[in-house]
């Protein structure tokens, strides 16, 4: 497959004698779906900053679809990488939703005819159409996190970062997100999903554990889930169904049947 991300040695601190990411190595195939997975604080949404150019590293480098990031290539990367942040106030730029969603839009010079289309069709996507005129102050938290994805589905992206981008909406709003990235997926985006939630890596191609600013293990999403040495020490919370599977595992309990259900069952959690 080709390669559209390729972070190499990336190492990098917010003080002299601080290192939040340490020697970071990690290709990111294009259409694929990757969850970096981890602890609060483990330094996944210190790299989600560094791939959009938002943090300089210390040392390393980080190509995206065969272009070096650096400072005279940052915006055109912002181009081809987009990101939706968990707080959507940190987003949220124009004075209604509508002028919101065509900010992105008017810096990569569309024509108003194709934006007021792309404005239209992801506002409906993300069932923000009928507050298009309404102004920031006037929506909930989960409201504008919705503003804040359509704004970057519409500048239709080759890669595109949600990092903790559903934590403000309650379940529906976070399985509806969950199918806008599946579908996107299917249409050949690449998603990056920045979580420590178990619920949201399950679907992907491939899941990278961080700790403490190191790549734990990196491999497909059901190797990594039955792995429970690494997603103890990584200190993340095991889905349910997965600490019965891990139970009846460790008891030696051969009933085929049960754990093919709960292993169903985790990912359909």
């Amino acid at each position: 497959m080709e390669t559209i991300i390729e972070i190499k040695d990336l190492t990098f601190g917010y003080s002299s004698d601080q290192e939040v990411l340490k020697n970071i190595n990690l290709s990111i195939n294009k259409g694929e779906w990757i969850t970096i997975l981890g602890h609060n604080g483990s330094g996944k949404s210190t790299l989600s900053k560094l791939l959009i150019g938002l943090l300089k590293a210390r040392n390393g480098t980080i190509r995206v679809d065969g272009l070096l990031l650096d400072e005279n290539t940052v915006y055109d990367i912002r181009k081809k990488i987009g990101i939706v942040f968990q707080n959507p106030d940190n987003q949220f730029v124009g004075v209604t939703v509508r002028d919101d969603i065509a900010f992105g839009l008017e810096n990569l010079q569309i024509e108003r005819e194709e934006m007021i289309e792309r404005i239209d069709s992801f506002s409906k996507k993300v069932d923000m159409f009928e507050y298009l005129n309404k102004e920031p102050q006037q929506l909930s938290g989960g409201q504008k996190q919705r503003v804040a994805i359509a704004g970057i589905l519409a500048m239709e992206t080759d890669v595109i970062i949600f990092d903790e981008a559903t934590s403000m909406l309650d379940p529906k709003g976070r399985r509806k997100i969950m199918e806008y990235m599946r579908k996107l997926n299917e249409e050949g985006t690449t998603i990056i999903t920045i979580t420590h939630d178990m619920k949201e890596a399950v679907e992907s191609d491939r899941i990278v554990v961080l700790k403490d600013g190191k790549i734990l293990k990196t491999d497909t999403s059901t190797n990594v889930l039955n792995d429970k040495a690494t997603l103890e020490q990584s200190n993340l919370e095991l889905l349910l169904p997965l600490e019965l599977l891990y139970y009846l595992n460790e008891n030696h309990v051969d009933r085929k049947e049960l754990k093919d259900y709960l292993w169903q069952l985790s990912l359909s959690e």
